[in-house]
């Protein structure tokens, strides 16, 4: 009995697994948004930063966790040392959780490399000159333009009593 729910969990995983890469490649996953700033991506977890990332707790480590656990679960419930299901349980669960703690940081490290931007940090626009492409009203906002490494950038403006200050 104990077999039959490892096979379960392994089924069960393996086709979330094929199934959501077959329909993230054939659909995309681009319809979804939120407010959050990742676009709705459920990988994304709770960053707010927009950037791309995973969670813990995302579909993906779930579904390594399931595969995983299950097919463990499998292997030592037909081992005579590990058959025992207060042995396998017990391993499968923690070979599943190290297999998808394993996920998690190679996806964490894959995004956290291959993340970037070609937007400018502000702290390194600090005595930049600018050019004012719309005016700036008196407690309103315009727009500037500005040119960092290369790339020419516009950004929101505002004046505040004699200097200006851009946001």
């Amino acid at each position: 009995m104990d077999f039959m729910i490892y096979a379960v969990c392994f089924g069960v995983g393996l086709v979330f697994t094929i199934l959501s890469a077959a329909l993230g490649h054939l659909f995309g996953g681009h319809d979804a948004h939120s407010d959050v700033g990742t676009g709705g991506q459920a990988d994304a977890g709770f960053e707010h930063t927009g950037m791309p990332g995973i969670a813990p707790f995302s579909p993906t480590t779930i579904a390594s966790f399931l595969t995983a656990a299950g097919g463990f679960g499998m292997i030592f419930s037909r081992m005579p040392s590990t058959r025992s299901v207060y042995v396998s349980a017990p391993l499968s669960i923690l070979g599943g959780l190290i297999v998808s703690a394993g996920v998690f940081l190679l996806f964490s490290s894959i995004f956290r490399k291959t993340q970037s931007s070609s937007e400018s940090h502000v702290g390194a626009l600090i005595g930049h000159i600018a050019s004012i492409i719309t005016p700036i009203p008196v407690d309103g906002v315009g727009e500037i333009v500005y040119v960092h490494s290369g790339t020419r950038y516009t950004a929101p403006a505002r004046t505040e009593g004699l200097a200006s200050f851009f946001l």
